[in-house]
């Protein structure tokens, strides 16, 4: 579905994760965890702990999907993101998609999210993600892109796209 190097519109690209990419992927995680920044607690101690939740992460998704594929988002080659995906028998599952601040905010979650939903229209698979229900701006996003609300465990709703018949669509959303 999705092999080598796969252009996207607007300067940006994904590849497949390589173990250079490691400390990139340490450091976009840290971005990621601002809610531990406040914790009340000594420096080394919070970056012990974020270290901990990564790897407790990385470990986590292996385990639940030990298929998923680790892709990295450039932007004009210069690394700005990462996405999983994990391709199962019904539906591509949108394990997770983080940007480093400076891209937040741009569209280039939408634009990865879109060639997603491209892939899995030519296979007609619908494409599921979770997302917290306190992450208003996300959930918006994914509602504009045509996600839609399936189930809801507080704090988390599964949202999921279908493919129409077509599963085609403008990549300007």
């Amino acid at each position: 579905m999705f092999s080598g190097n796969t252009k996207l519109p607007s300067g940006l690209s994904l590849r497949a994760m390589r173990s250079s990419d490691n400390v990139f992927m340490e450091s976009l995680y840290r971005t990621t965890r601002d809610d531990l920044r406040l914790l009340d607690a000594e420096e080394d101690f919070i970056d012990e702990f974020i270290d901990l939740q990564r790897r407790a992460q990385t470990q986590g998704y292996g385990d639940m999907f030990p298929n998923a594929m680790y892709f990295v988002v450039e932007y004009h080659g210069e690394r700005i993101g990462r996405v999983v995906l994990d391709f199962g028998q019904n539906e591509i599952r949108v394990v997770d998609i983080a940007l480093i601040p400076a891209a937040r905010g741009k569209g280039y979650g939408g634009q990865v999210l879109q060639v997603v939903q491209m892939a899995a229209g030519k296979v007609m698979a619908p494409v599921a993600l979770i997302v917290r229900c306190d992450h208003l701006r996300t959930k918006q996003l994914y509602a504009r892109l045509g996600f839609a609300v399936e189930e809801a465990q507080i704090p988390y709703e599964r949202m999921v796209w279908y493919p129409t018949s077509a599963g085609i669509f403008s990549m300007g959303a």
